[in-house]
Parts: C-alpha cells; structure tokens; sequence
C-alpha cells in the first residue's frame, strides 16, 4: 500500500517549475520579489536602528558636560629656538581684550552672522551636513574648515582643542546642542566674537578693531565691520598686508559681505551702495620682541611650517609649541652687519633722491643640507613688514642665465669621457656669454630649446612654479621673480652635482612634550646630471672671479665655486649670488615706494660709476663672507686688499637687449 507524502515532500513537490531546493524565498512571492524585504520589516529595522542611535545619543548627551574654558592653553608662549637650542625669541599670551556685545556696532554683529551663519538666530546651535562634510574631509585628508554654526565655532574656541579629529568633532556638537539650549543667543555671539581669532595675533573683535584700524570695536563702521567679518574664514588668507593674491581676495570676500547682509535683508540696497571703496587697514605692526631680523626669522619659519604640516597662524598663536629652527645667530648678525655697512658707506638718500627707498633681501643657504642659516629681510621687521629676503616681486636678471645653460646642456644628453670633449659640445659661446653677460645669445638659446624647457629646469633646480614669468623672449634673461632664498638654494645644486636639496628652516616642533610628525629634513632630487652641473660650476667659477675682481680682491677658486651677477638695463634690481662649499648666499637690491605697485628704477642708485648699484650686493656678499668663512678659506684668499678699501669698479652687466626683446619690467 502507497505510503502519503510527507510534509517536506509536499512542499518540495509543491515548488514551481525551475525552483530549486537553493532559492528559498518568501511566501506567495517569486522572482526577485523573494528576496525583497517586507515594509514591515524594513520599518522595523528603521524604528530599532533609529532607538539604538537615539539611545546612545542620549547617554552620550548626559555624560558630556560643558567644561571650563581652555584658558591653558592660551597662557603658554610659544618659544623659538636658535639652530644650537638657545631662545630666539618667546612670543606670550594671547592678545585677546573681551568686549560686552552692546560695545559692537549692529552693523559689525550683523556682518559677521551674515558671513559666518545667516540662520544662527534660529538654528539649533548645530549643522548636521556641516558636520557630516567636515568628518569626510578628514578621512580623505582635507581642510575640516567650513560648514559650522556659530555656535560650534564658539564652543571648539572656549572649550575644546583645535585638533581636527572624528572625536572632537563629536564632542563640539554635543556641546553645542547643550550650549544653545543653556544660553542665548546674545550670549553666544558675544562669546564668539571675543574668541574668534583675526590674524595678526589678535583673538577677538577689539584685539583685530585695534590690529587693523587703530580704534575700538565701537568705531567701527559697517564697511571696516564687512571686512573684519571676511577674516573669519580665515586671516592667513585674507590679510591684505600679506600679499597681492590676499588683497585681492580680501577684497572679493569684503564685496561678497556686503552682498550677503543686502541678500539675508539685514541692510538696504541703497546703505550698500555708499561703500565702493575698500576700506584699508593700516600695515601691521609687531611686538619689539621681534625687532631687527627676529620678525623675519618667524616669517619664513611660520610660512614653512604652515606648507610642510599645515600649522595654522591661528593655531601658532594658541601658543604652547617648542619651535627649533636652522638659524645660527652668528651668520645672521654677520648679514645684516654687511649689508648696514654697505649701505651707509655707499648710500646717502640726504644726497642723492636715487637712493631713496633701496631696499636689500639676502638669504644664505647650506649647500651640505638645504638648511637656511640666515636671511636679511629689511631694516628692521616691526617697521618694515614685507620680508625682502622671502619676496617674490623681484626680477632676477641675469643670475637666471645658469638655468638656460644647464638646460642647453641637458639637451645635448650624455657627455664623452673626456674633459676637453666635455667643454667643446656644452658650448663654449654660451659659458663666454655668461661671463661677459651678453644677452642677445642667450635670447636665442632660450627660444630654439623651448621656453617651457627652460622653465622646467628652473622649477627642476628649486624655483617655484609661481615666480615664474610669461614665456616670452625675455624670459631667457630674467624676468621672472624667484626669493633670494630660493636663488641660494638653487645655486647649490650646481655645486653638489646636481642634486638639488630644498631649503628648510625647522628641524622640530613640539607641544606638551611631544614632537610632531612630518618635519623630517626634505630629501635629496637629482635635478642635473652631474656632468651638466660640473660644466654650469665652472663656467660660474669664472663669473665669480670676474666679478669679485672688481673690488679689489684676488680670487681663490677654493673659497667660492659659483657667483652669478644679475642686472642690466631695464631689470629693475640687482643681485648676486655666491656659493662656497660652505654656504650658498644671494643679495638682491631694489627700490620700492610704499603704495607703489612698480618697482623704481636703480639709474644713479650709490652715484654714476655704480652702475645701477650693481656692485654693492657682491660687496655685500663679500662682506658676509669674510666675517663667517673659516680661516683656511680665508687664508686661501691672498690679497691684501681689503674689500673695504677698493673702490668699485664699472659693472660689465649693462647690455641692452636687441628689439624686439626688450624688457618693461
């Protein structure tokens, strides 16, 4: 007798045609619809996963309580440190004068919300995207700036670190959920706008008032107010005094302010069409602390440390870091001692209206590492702010010439075994044409390589792509703008044949103890062949002789392996720049006038027979060296005459350039 089914057999026997024991699904449903979840489930698991963050949240929410300011960590200095670990220079606490909000115009409060947070008189305090942009920026390493409320930048400025983790981003905005919900709004914005940092080492609303007009917050007017709010989004950029590019974003963000308080209704189209002038800050002014050469020792120190690991001015100014630098303070009192002595005794601006506003700029760079021992950044950097020794306005002139050189002979590629073959096919006209700086051939030679060649070469040996001028004729003689500090460390590669090693200036930074990550010593790049670089050094050799001749000194070819003058007609600077196996060093001069864009001319600059004040950046230079080179380089220098007693000589740079390559720069 035939036994019934059993279940499973009935259900197995009961699939549909072409379902297999592997494709269980939902009842009543086939096809994909199987495997599709039910609303009630899915609303399930919403509600369940919605609890679950709730929940947390909340305890989350009651653990974390509002905490004291973080007072400490504005009360420490941040110390500077000499290359052999004595103190620099300490920079205090925090500049930082707390104001009642009724002692801020309207206009400066209704700014700064309209650039920073047109909502916060209603939001929660927080901004959930904001928040959400800000945590995805970080895991892909970008800035975590941007998207707060108000309320979150008062609470990451009162009461919490400035580090940019996952961690503290979750703790500023339970804080701020807590901190909206326990004080007003008046009060918050009154708290923001007294921590707030505005560059120039100011935290605060009267602190900046102070910075950059010279009067209390309560003076200020709705268009300084729209330009103060601008520095919010932050000061390192938007400070006009730290540059052209600055200005002319200060400029853009202060319009866009203007705009902004017309778009939320918080001021009339009529009231925003009075202000059509920038309202100009006054220029900066610093501590005594940093007078003489210390402020530009901190210029270029605080500048590498921001483009190597991204420490902020705002942060720096937090204080509490340990900052040991390259600098040896020998060699930068022996710079700026050549350069005053050259300019008392061969300028006299009582006398002669060309010698007027010269300004000098000298950097001198270890060609064994990179390290910048010493720079001359001005007279003195609380009265004169620009850094002269880090500026990038100043045409090279002729020192640009190496660069067209080195490039020809890359071309040429390999060299033959043979010293005497290796000089007849680098071009013997070219390295003639270098010492009697004739610029016709030169012109020629940059056109048939290819500007862009020459170009690459520069960037190669240590220039920056954005000194570089337009490719046009003239660029094969200098046109463009690099820093005496990129100069010096771009001449060393010619003497380490060919291996270019970047200048640096810190060699460690701590905080609390611990020192940060990223500033090991930048490594070594092979720019040049060393072949092309030994032929670019020898035919330097000659120039440096040349030139050092003029002053009445013999010449020791142990004491300085490469020298470049740069200047002719229509260059309006002057440089020279000397490499010793010790230390590369460049000297540029120039003349600029206060609210002048253009440089002046040099013409009459020290009397007629200097030739445009050719010869007082390798006097300068000559100085230096005389005051810091060992004694058996100077020893190796045999002539009795001292640089002091020569008196200089004509300078063979002058050569005008053939239409239609003439230069207006």
């Amino acid at each position: 007798m035939r036994l019934p089914p059993t279940p499973r057999l009935r259900r197995i026997g009961s699939r549909r045609k072409g379902q297999s024991q592997g494709q269980k699904g939902r009842k009543g449903r086939t096809g994909r619809r199987r495997w599709v979840p039910s609303w009630k489930l899915v609303s399930g698991l919403a509600v369940l996963t919605v609890g679950s963050v709730a929940g947390a949240f909340a305890v989350v929410y009651q653990m974390v309580d509002i905490p004291g300011e973080n007072v400490d960590a504005r009360r420490q200095a941040t110390v500077y440190y000499w290359a052999d670990g004595s103190r620099m220079v300490s920079v205090g606490d925090v500049n930082r004068q707390d104001v009642a909000l009724d002692q801020v115009p309207d206009a400066v409060e209704r700014a700064a919300v309209a650039a920073e947070n047109a909502d916060f008189y209603s939001d929660s305090g927080v901004s959930v995207t904001g928040i959400a942009r800000a945590v995805v920026a970080m895991f892909k390493g970008g800035e975590t700036q941007g998207g707060s409320t108000i309320t979150q930048q008062y609470v990451k400025n009162t009461y919490l670190s400035q580090d940019q983790t996952v961690t503290r981003k979750g703790k500023e905005f339970v804080l701020a959920l807590k901190v909206n919900s326990r004080m007003s709004k008046e009060d918050i914005l009154q708290g923001y706008l007294n921590t707030s940092w505005f560059g120039r080492d100011s935290y605060g609303i009267q602190a900046a008032s102070y910075a950059y007009y010279g009067i209390p917050a309560d003076d200020l007017n709705p268009s300084q107010g729209a330009f103060l709010a601008t520095l919010l989004k932050g000061a390192d950029s938007y400070d006009p005094a730290l540059g052209p590019a600055n200005r002319e974003r200060a400029v853009d963000r202060w319009e866009w302010v203007l705009d902004r308080q017309v778009e939320t209704g918080v001021m009339s189209a009529q009231e925003r069409a009075t202000y059509k002038d920038f309202p100009e800050p006054k220029k900066p002014t610093k501590p005594t602390s940093q007078a003489g050469q210390i402020g530009y020792l901190m210029d270029i120190t605080n500048k590498y440390l921001k483009s190597r690991i991204g420490l902020t001015g705002k942060e720096l100014a937090l204080g509490g870091y340990r900052i040991h630098t390259t600098f040896e303070k020998d060699k930068v009192d022996a710079l700026a001692k050549a350069v005053e002595k050259v300019r008392a005794e061969k300028l006299d601006p009582a006398k002669r209206e060309a010698d007027r506003h010269v300004e000098v700029g000298a950097a001198s760079v270890r060609p064994e590492d990179g390290a910048i021992v010493a720079v001359y950044g001005g007279s003195d950097a609380i009265k004169h702010f620009s850094n002269n020794a880090d500026t990038s306005g100043v045409p090279v002139g002729s020192a640009f010439k190496p660069f067209v050189y080195a490039a020809a002979l890359k071309r040429q590629g390999a060299f033959p075994a043979k010293a005497a073959e290796q000089r007849a096919r680098a071009g013997t006209s070219l390295a003639v044409s270098l010492l009697k700086s004739e610029n016709s051939l030169y012109v020629q030679t940059g056109k048939k390589l290819g500007l862009d060649k020459v170009r690459d070469t520069a960037i190669a040996l240590g220039l920056r792509k954005e000194s570089m001028a337009k490719l046009e004729p003239t660029f094969s003689i200098g046109t463009s703008t690099p820093s005496a500090v990129r100069m010096a460390g771009a001449y060393t590669t010619f003497v380490n044949d060919g291996e270019r090693r970047d200048p640096y200036s810190v060699t460690k930074v701590e905080r609390n103890g611990v020192a940060l990550d990223g500033l090991d010593r930048p490594g070594t790049v092979r720019a040049l062949d060393p072949e092309v670089a030994q032929v670019v050094s020898e035919a330097l050799l000659g120039v440096g002789r040349d030139s050092i001749a003029r002053h009445g000194k013999s010449w020791s070819d142990a004491f300085v392996r490469a020298a470049k003058t740069g200047v002719n007609d229509r260059m309006k600077s002057a440089w020279f720049i000397g490499t010793t196996p010790e230390l590369s060093t460049a000297v540029t001069m120039f003349r600029t006038k206060p609210d002048t864009p253009q440089l002046l001319g040099m013409q009459g600059v020290g009397g007629g027979d200097s030739e445009r004040g050719g010869v007082f950046p390798p006097l300068m230079w000559t100085y230096y060296q005389l005051a810091v080179a060992p004694d058996s380089l100077k020893k190796a220098w045999p002539s009795p005459v001292r640089p002091e007693t020569a008196s200089p000589g004509p300078v063979r740079e002058a050569v005008t350039v053939p239409q239609p390559f003439e230069t207006t720069s």
